[in-house]
């Protein structure tokens, strides 16, 4: 009789739901939100008490989209968007915490004040100062993507830096989708990176 050995206590099977741009994922069940990040943040907001979680994934901190005036490709919409669906979840915002990650410099061109990446953050930190929602965990900039695994139940992230091949992706996904927004003319003031 053959006999599996006992399962690691952290190994724990739940649902895997991927985010891309414009995407983000609130649950009161437990689950896995999985995304890649170069110049985009990402927000994973968290109320321990009660195991309520959710992330988005933004790609510029505001824009205008005629077609859809809430577009969650911008920050603004997706942090609004993200705090509201979690609270009709039942979470509490004065115990909501956040951990941001994102806003690297992924085609390695010389870092800016201008520029997405630091905009992205810039605005980030500020939307959650603004809305009194401590930052309890962040890692940003830089020159390489990350890959997020955000544990809804728990808060807790896994996160790693990405190599070269992936950073390319990244970076070309990224400068395709800036393009068709540009060339949609929804974008407002898009500068490249």
């Amino acid at each position: 009789m053959n006999v599996a050995p006992p399962a690691h206590p952290d190994k724990h099977e739940f649902p895997r739901v991927t985010i891309h741009i414009g995407g983000l994922h609130v649950s009161h069940e437990p689950s896995v939100i999985d995304t890649v990040l170069g110049s985009c943040i990402s927000a994973c907001l968290c109320d321990p008490a009660i195991g309520i979680g959710g992330m988005n994934h933004f790609m510029l901190p505001h824009g205008a989209d005629p077609g859809n005036p809430t577009s969650t490709r911008y920050g603004v919409n997706a942090m609004e968007l993200l705090i509201s669906e979690m609270m009709k979840l039942g979470a509490d915002r004065r115990r909501f915490q956040a951990k941001v990650f994102g806003g690297g410099h992924v085609l390695k061109i010389r870092e800016s004040l201008d520029g997405v990446p630091q905009r992205n953050i810039d605005f980030v930190r500020q939307f959650l100062e603004a809305e009194k929602i401590p930052i309890v965990r962040e890692d940003v900039g830089g020159y390489q993507p990350r890959r997020l695994l955000f544990h809804t139940h728990t808060g807790k992230v896994f996160l790693k830096y990405l190599g070269m091949s992936e950073a390319e992706r990244t970076a070309e996904e990224e400068l395709v989708y800036l393009i068709s927004l540009k060339k949609q003319k929804l974008d407002g003031d898009v500068t490249l990176f």
